[in-house]
């Protein structure tokens, strides 16, 4: 199925392809916290032309930690389980954003944070900056950042070892 696409369900309403990716994930996200026994609610949204799918608790964090993992290693891989699973149901690729406890959004701010810091460094230096290794979606956010800023940036190197150069205008 198309992203464009929609799916009938029952009483006639229409799913687009994007939002039938978040009811998969949210599926198979429900079965996984039944498994590990863990509390929490899944919200489903649709950002920037991908589904986005967030595992949302009222009770300690910690419960949700352990599905986050030390620096969000856990949750890339469950992202990349959820994707798999759409995948699987859809027979298309998946570009699923998964959100645990709030992990990814508090990254996106401290790596936006990060970008407009190094701007301001390249603007003020006229010297390029090299960040630390990243992820995509780490690498991402800051090229988001930096391009806001109205400088430019490349990623450069080898995964994991790939990191962001900002470079002056």
């Amino acid at each position: 199925m198309t992203e464009g696409a929609t799916t009938t369900i029952e009483g006639g309403d229409t799913l687009s392809g994007l939002e039938q990716e978040g009811e998969i994930a949210a599926d198979y996200l429900e079965g996984l916290l039944d498994i590990a026994d863990l509390d929490g609610d899944i919200d489903m949204d649709v950002e920037a032309d991908r589904a986005a799918v967030s595992i949302v608790s009222e009770s300690t964090s910690r419960d949700l930690q352990k599905l986050v993992g030390q620096d969000g290693e856990v949750l890339e891989a469950l992202q990349e389980l959820t994707r798999l699973a759409v995948h699987r149901e859809t027979g298309d690729r998946s570009r699923l954003m998964l959100d645990i406890g709030g992990f990814r959004a508090r990254k996106r701010e401290e790596l936006a944070a990060l970008g407009a810091k190094a701007s301001d460094e390249v603007k003020s230096s006229g010297e390029p900056v090299k960040l630390d290794p990243m992820t995509p979606f780490e690498r991402k956010v800051v090229h988001d950042a930096v391009a806001a800023a109205g400088l430019r940036s490349e990623s450069e190197g080898e995964e994991p070892e790939r990191c962001v150069v900002v470079l002056p205008a």
